[in-house]
């Protein structure tokens, strides 16, 4: 099957475009297979069907693959199959029904508030970055907005007298979310002069949070900002420039938010997706003899 595997390859480079990582990652799930088939005494496409697949399924599952593993490897077999069928070198797909796993959706992992409050208080708002960058980690945790919400904000989008911020979507759908009054003190103590400091000669930028230049900081500026004051907090932990979204939802579950409301504040079309940031529940009892009205009589 492997010279099969090297015109496909081909064709995913020429006819498809894919990039050099991602025919490499269709080409290492493939040959798994292959040589797991090889050592079954089966080496033509025609003799594959869907049992010495879903052995080859299961044989991954007993070495402990994550089911995202085994979903892109399921993927790939699949186009792999297709183009066979469409060169006229199998008749039938032998991966068309396929069982598909569960992927164990986990919830990404937060900061305590402890570290949160550590990560906030680390900037030197003494001066114009050190400005910028409390209100942006202020802003961030306060709203729970994405950061690349974050970076595309004008400084009309931020209301620090009303406490609003306003994050529109490219659909064209925007939301407009509170935001706490530390939150909403940094960000007027960095446009009460700060922002002007970073701010070049004539320039008409509109963009709220500007770098070293005077444009609008980019995503990669802000993932290398936090990733500095994650260091300076002592936080051990990876700190990714989504961190503060994911602790500001886990946080507002945690303290009795309802999940629609995280939904609509998170921007989730699916509350599904909100669903991933809930925490156990704590034991049924605990939670009994803490809300029911006579549990304590």
């Amino acid at each position: 099957m492997k010279q099969y595997l090297d015109d496909y390859i081909s064709f995913l480079k020429e006819e498809r475009g894919l990039s050099a990582s991602t025919t490499e990652s269709y080409r290492k799930d493939i040959t798994g297979f292959i040589d797991f088939a090889k050592e079954r005494e089966v080496d033509e496409p025609v003799d594959v069907n869907r049992t010495l697949l879903s052995l080859y399924l299961g044989s991954l599952k007993q070495k402990g693959r994550a089911s995202s593993t085994m979903m892109r490897c399921i993927v790939s077999l699949r186009s792999f199959f297709q183009y066979l069928v469409r060169r006229s070198v199998i008749t039938l797909d032998p991966s068309v029904m396929l069982e598909t796993p569960k992927l164990e959706r986990k919830a990404p992992k937060a900061l305590s508030v402890e570290q949160v409050d550590k990560l906030l208080n680390a900037p030197d708002e003494s001066t114009p970055q050190g400005a910028r960058d409390k209100a942006m980690l202020e802003l961030l945790y306060a709203a729970g907005i994405r950061v690349s919400e974050l970076v595309a904000l004008s400084v009309q989008d931020v209301n620090p007298e009303l406490r609003f911020v306003r994050c529109a979507k490219s659909s064209g759908k925007e939301r407009i979310l509170p935001i706490s009054p530390i939150a909403a003190r940094s960000v007027k103590q960095y446009l009460n002069g700060m922002r002007e400091r970073l701010l070049k000669a004539d320039s008409n930028e509109e963009g709220l949070f500007l770098n070293a230049l005077g444009t609008r900081l980019t995503r990669q500026g802000f993932w290398k900002i936090i990733k500095k004051y994650g260091k300076e907090a002592g936080i051990v932990e990876d700190i990714t420039p989504h961190t503060l979204r994911h602790s500001f939802a886990i946080h507002m579950l945690d303290n009795g938010a309802d999940l629609r409301s995280v939904q609509e504040l998170l921007g989730h079309s699916n509350l599904s997706t909100t669903q991933m940031y809930q925490t156990p529940k704590k034991n049924m009892k605990d939670v009994y003899e803490a809300h029911h009205p006579r549990a304590g009589n």
